[in-house]
This record gives structure tokens, sequence and C-alpha cells, in this order.
């Protein structure tokens, strides 16, 4: 199947939790390198519309995902601009980090949480998954695992950033991995059903 994702991160962590025998493609393995348009005003736009994208240019059964980090304090944000959140940086994770601690400098809410959607486009039908994990905003960044705002995210319960803890770790409560394992169950549900 593919995962339509040209960023290797998120391609891990998603393959790390796949059943072993399951092997994710990406677009570039169909020949598509270009970036897939990300410019809907939800996660959920954002995902089925990557979904769409690949489906339409390749026949193939394929998901994508969107993710957001949602701050309280922040009236939700930067949500669905998480990736492009310092205006003019692109995806630079340093750069987002360093204006959400500023945007949340002398406020004591620090709660927040990390929200997942995956888009499923399975035999030309539309299928949408959610994965939350709540947490909170670290003052600082610490860590070195990861990718994005891993190293200033804590999840409630415990005492490490993202970013501290090994992919094995965190792909046993991150938000992709509650959203991908429903991914999973409902791939399985069919597949066990004849579907």
């Amino acid at each position: 199947m593919i995962f339509a994702t040209a960023n290797r991160h998120k391609l891990e962590e998603v393959q790390a939790i796949m059943p072993e025998g399951i092997t994710l493609q990406t677009p570039a393995d169909y020949g598509i390198t270009e970036d897939i348009p990300e410019n809907e005003s939800t996660l959920e736009g954002n995902a089925l519309a990557k979904a769409r994208y690949v489906y339409l240019a390749t026949g193939e059964d394929c998901f994508a995902d969107d993710t957001g980090l949602e701050v309280d304090a922040l009236g939700g944000e930067p949500g669905v601009r998480s990736a492009r959140y310092a205006q003019g940086a692109g995806h630079d994770s340093r750069a987002n980090m360093e204006l959400l601690l500023k945007n949340l400098s002398g406020g004591d809410n620090r709660r927040a949480r990390f929200r997942t959607v995956i888009a499923l486009i399975l035999k030309g039908k539309e299928h949408l998954f959610e994965g939350i994990v709540e947490g909170s905003i670290r003052h600082e960044g610490s860590g070195s695992e990861g990718f994005g705002y891993d190293p200033i995210f804590e999840p409630t319960g415990y005492t490490t950033t993202f970013a501290e803890m090994p992919l094995e770790e965190k792909n046993l409560i991150s938000h992709r991995s509650i959203c991908t394992r429903k991914l999973i169950n409902f791939l399985t549900h069919r597949a066990e059903n004849g579907l």
C-alpha cells in the first residue's frame, strides 16, 4: 500500500508499526516527486487531499496523514499549520518551536495535544481515522529523537519528551501510532471477513 508522504521520519514511524510482511511504498516509488498540496483548513481536509492526489495519479489503494499540535493557550494553534507555523520558514522545525515557545512565554497554561488524521482510500472508498495524545509544552527542548515539535512535547503521565524516547517507546503511545493502529485494525477486519 502507498503511504502518501515524502517525510522519511513519518515513514519510519508508521513502517515500524505495520505488521510483519507489510512494506509501505511512497509516491516517489510511483514517480510522484512533486510536493503534494496541503492547502486545506483542517487536518482531515489535508489528509484527504493528499490521499486523493496519489489515488488519482496511481489508481492504487493509499493513505495519507496530517498531524497538528494543538495548544490550548493559543486557541488550538499551530494546528493544521504546524509544519509551516513560522511564516516563511517552510518546514523548519527549529523556527516553529522557537515561535511556539515565544508565543507561550509568560503563560502558565501549557496544555497541548498532538492529533493525527489518516485518510485511507481503499477500492475507491474514503475512510478517516484519528489519533490523539494529550500532554504539555516544555519551556525548552530536550532530546534528539523524533522530529518536529517532539523536543518540547511531554505526553501526559511521562517525565520525558517524545524526543527523549526511543522510537519503540514513542510508538506505544503516540498520536500517529494510535491512528495507524486504527487503520491496521480496520484493514485486518476487512481481510478476515473477505471484504
